[in-house]
This record gives C-alpha cells, sequence and structure tokens, in this order.
C-alpha cells in the first residue's frame, strides 16, 4: 500500500498530544499567517484543522521573515490542566514564543518570549519538582551548538540556568527537532537528524535524568528512508504519543518527490503517522496510518468568513481581503512585489493533482490566480486592461507564456497541476506540469504550461510548499467565487 500523509501538503515539524480522547497536533508556517496551524483528530488518521495558536497580528509578527523564514517547529503540551505550544520565531529577534490555553479552540494567550533561549526547536518537558525544561538545537556565535537545554520560568521566559548539552545524536548532520519525555523510569529524547533533506532520520536515546548523559538506542535510526526505495522520502522530525489504550503512535514528515532525478517535490513536507512498538524498552516503528483519502471539490470563499486554512505571506488576509456584497475585495499595498510585498492570500496544495479556479473582477486593477512557492516562483494568471496572461516567474526571469484579450467584467481563470508525461529516465519528466488558461461558456483555454520542477523546493529552496491563491499588484480586484479540486490518483 502506498504511503498516505494523514495531513498533506506542506504542513512540517508535526507536535501532538492527547487530552482524553482527542489528539491535537500543530506544525511550522514560516512566514505565513495566522501561524502554527492547529488540527484535532480521535483516532491520528483523519485531521481537521480547527485554527491557528497564533492567530492575532499582536501574537505574530513575521512582517520581516524571509522566505522559509519565521515560525519554526512547534512543541504542543498538556500540562497542568493546560494546552502549552512553544516554537521559534526567526524574523522578530524575539527567538522562543510560549502560548498557553486552557481550551484549543478558544483564544491562546499573548506570547512570553524567550530572548535568552538562542536556538531553534524548542522543546517543553516538566521535571519531577515541577521545573520547565526547554530542550533545543542551540545556536552560538559560530553557528549550530548542538542539542542543548535550559530551565525557563514559564511566567517571564526567563531562562533560570545557563544552556548545558545534552546529546549529539549518532552523527548526522544538524541535530534537531529534540522532544524529551518521562516514560516509566527512564526520560527518553527523540530527535532529528540528518538534515532535513535526503538523509533525515529519527534517532532516540534515554536516561534516568532528564539532563542526561543518554544512552542512544542500539537499533537506531528509529525511522529514516535515505537509501530506501519509497514514494516518501526525507522523512524525520516526529513526535510520539500514547494512545487512552496504552499503545502508542508517532507522527512525523516526509516528502513525495516525482520526476527526473534527482526528483522533485511541490507540496512541501507533509504529516504522516505509524505504530509504534515497544520491544526491551526501546520503540520500534509499526505499520504506517492510513488516512480515508480520496478527492475533494471545495467552494472556499462562499461564506461570509474565510476559511480556517488560508494564510498570506508576511501578513494577515484579512490586512488584504475584505469581505463585500458582490464577493471578497483583494486590494493591493505599497512595496515591492519581488519582495512578496503584495497582496496574496490563499490555501496550500494538498494534493499531487489539483484543479483552481477563481472568477475574478480586475476593474482598474491588476492581479489574478497564481501557484507559488516563494515570490521568486510562482505561475501567475494576471488580467490587467482587458488582457489575461500566463506569466511565469523562476527566479529573476519572468516571461509571458501566453496571453488572451477578454471582455470586461468577470473572467474565469484556472491553473492545473497535472500529471507530466515521459519515461522516468528522461531529463525532461518534472513532477507535474502546471497549467495556466481561462474558462469561457464551460470551455477551458490553454494560455501556457510550465515544468512542475521550476515550481519546487528543489529549484527554489527553503522549507515550505505551494500555494494556491489570489494576489494584486495594483488597485483592487474582487474575487467572486474560488474552488479548489485535488486528489493524487492520475
Amino acid at each position: 500500500m502506498t504511503p498516505t500523509p494523514v495531513v498533506p501538503g506542506f504542513h512540517p515539524d508535526p507536535s501532538v498530544c492527547r487530552v482524553g480522547d482527542t489528539y491535537w497536533m500543530v506544525v511550522s508556517s514560516f512566514e505565513y499567517a495566522p501561524g502554527v496551524p492547529l488540527f484535532r483528530s480521535t483516532d491520528l488518521r483523519s485531521w481537521e484543522q480547527v485554527g491557528h495558536v497564533l492567530a492575532r497580528p499582536a501574537q505574530l509578527d513575521v512582517s520581516a521573515a524571509p522566505g522559509s523564514g519565521g515560525i519554526t517547529a512547534p512543541t504542543l503540551r498538556h500540562h497542568d490542566g493546560r494546552f502549552w505550544m512553544v516554537t521559534t520565531n526567526l524574523a522578530d529577534g524575539g527567538w522562543q514564543t510560549l502560548a498557553t490555553a486552557e481550551d484549543p479552540l478558544g483564544e491562546w494567550s499573548e506570547p512570553v518570549r524567550m530572548p535568552e533561549v538562542r536556538g531553534i526547536d524548542p522543546d517543553l518537558a516538566w521535571d519531577d519538582d515541577g521545573t520547565l525544561l526547554v530542550t533545543y538545537a542551540g545556536f552560538g556565535a559560530g553557528g549550530p551548538a548542538g542539542l542543548v537545554q535550559q530551565a525557563v520560568d514559564p511566567a517571564t521566559g526567563r531562562a533560570l540556568t545557563e544552556r548545558q548539552h545534552v546529546w549529539q545524536g549518532t552523527g548526522g548532520r544538524f541535530p534537531e527537532g529534540p522532544h524529551l519525555y518521562r516514560i516509566g523510569g527512564w526520560w527518553y529524547l527523540l530527535i532529528a537528524e540528518g538534515g532535513t533533506e535526503r538523509g533525515h532520520a529519527v534517532t532516540i536515546a534515554r536516561s534516568r535524568s532528564p539532563q542526561g548523559p543518554f544512552e542512544p538506542c542500539p537499533h537506531n535510526p528509529l525511522l529514516t528512508h535515505r537509501g530506501v526505495e519509497s514514494p516518501v522520502q526525507n522523512t524525520g522530525h516526529a513526535d510520539l504519543v500514547q494512545r487512552p489504550d496504552g499503545s502508542w503512535a508517532i507522527v512525523f514528515h516526509g516528502v513525495r518527490p516525482r520526476g527526473a532525478s534527482p526528483q522533485f517535490h511541490v507540496l512541501g513536507r507533509e504529516t504522516f503517522a505509524a505504530e509504534v512498538i515497544w520491544e526491551d524498552g526501546w520503540p520500534r516503528i509499526g505499520d504506517w496510518l492510513t488516512p480515508p483519502g480520496g478527492a475533494v471539490s471545495l467552494d472556499e470563499l462562499a461564506g461570509d468568513e474565510l476559511p480556517v486554512s488560508w494564510v498570506s505571506p508576511r501578513r494577515f488576509p484579512g490586512e488584504v481581503l475584505e469581505r463585500e456584497e458582490r464577493g471578497w475585495r483583494l486590494t493591493a499595498v505599497d512595496g515591492d512585489p519581488a519582495s512578496d510585498d503584495l497582496a496574496f492570500a490563499g490555501r496550500r496544495q494538498e494534493h499531487l493533482h489539483c484543479r483552481v479556479q477563481a472568477v475574478v473582477d480586475a476593474g482598474a486593477g491588476v492581479g489574478g490566480l497564481s501557484v507559488r512557492m516563494d515570490a521568486r516562483h510562482h505561475l501567475d494568471l494576471e488580467v490587467a486592461d482587458g488582457v489575461v496572461r500566463a506569466v511565469a516567474q523562476v527566479g529573476p526571469l519572468r516571461s509571458v507564456l501566453g496571453q488572451l484579450e477578454v471582455p470586461a467584467g468577470e473572467v474565469a481563470l484556472e491553473l492545473r497541476a497535472v500529471p507530466d508525461q515521459g519515461h522516468f529516465s528522461s531529463t525532461a519528466l518534472g513532477p507535474d506540469q502546471l497549467v495556466a488558461g481561462v474558462v469561457r461558456d464551460g470551455a477551458f483555454t490553454e494560455l501556457g504550461r510550465l515544468d512542475g520542477r521550476y515550481v519546487s523546493t528543489e529549484v527554489a529552496g527553503g522549507m515550505t510548499g505551494r500555494l494556491a491563491g489570489v494576489w494584486c499588484s495594483t488597485g483592487a480586484l474582487v474575487v467572486r467565487s474560488f474552488r479548489y479540486s485535488g486528489g493524487d490518483a492520475a
């Protein structure tokens, strides 16, 4: 059976906890706002996004975040009757951000910052005396400093101890993503190492003390797909959770690369899950959990509220998108579009194949529909002065692939991600083809297409995945409707 993500699309670095019969999970969001998507499940297979932890501008500033900057690798825990979430904001100089809530579906607290905890991927664990221990991948003057730990006052964010090294992993590069657990008489330290590319792995160690010294598992790595023939690669950055019946499971991320060697992934790092079996005091990976799956077709802007999945780079969608009688008005912002200073709002591409259609009325504005990896890698449909253009942006190169005159008023724009054709040994075989066009009288007119590798992580770089949405660079446009349809079957 082909492994399938339980949360598809750009949802990396999962962290999970359970309260009663309900599982809660958060993932990284990088330069997009709102930040730290929050999911809920009762079986670890079917997940529903129910909000964001950092849902208000007062909680999150990613205005200065570069591509793949901002919010990274959150940890979610339930302790002493409260939910606790900690993450790193690399965009505002405050390092760690700690927020809490009694009800995760309600408002989360204003953040407590930890400016002395300098690094990424913070974890939360409480010692037997109630001391909060933050274990993280430390930064120093010379760069990464390995996995370190400090005691922190959760009320003020002040570090109570100097940082000390805890474990460096098994020799893989970039030991990161630590999670510390008290299980029986042992403290287990689960980490990621090997880098988040093809060498990614999950390893584990244990100690009688949360400060170590840590004894590595003799069967490490616990999880890796390096050198393995699998449609899922780059597996790593995991978190363990115990079910009510005492059994265990694990969530982790991976990618689904396709196309010619070295292959390309376009959806970002996605969240997968698997059973965990304990043998001789150590965990082992069991069967992967399979979600219900299937194709979806969603009319996303039909209501008076934006879908919970909608985000914008470096600002909140509500800053540029406003509901009005005719639809949603998207208003341009001042700035340099090449630096991502444009109005964009949209959702993650979550399927290998998809179709996105927006009906817009540009009027005196300039804008349209886009599928993007970042500000420098995207395929747009641009409406301006009675002409629709298909425009590809690949690094510094901008190319008009085709254009079509259209009558004033509403125009239906459509972008498709479709399977590429060709032999796997051909260098011409990309992960997919992006097709841009216009729908008139129910018929699709293609204006241009782009090899999907040019809107992939391997070309663009970074840590995110594709988003599909609407954009505006001048004036304003009205978005009458937005529909997303997707599935993994060709």
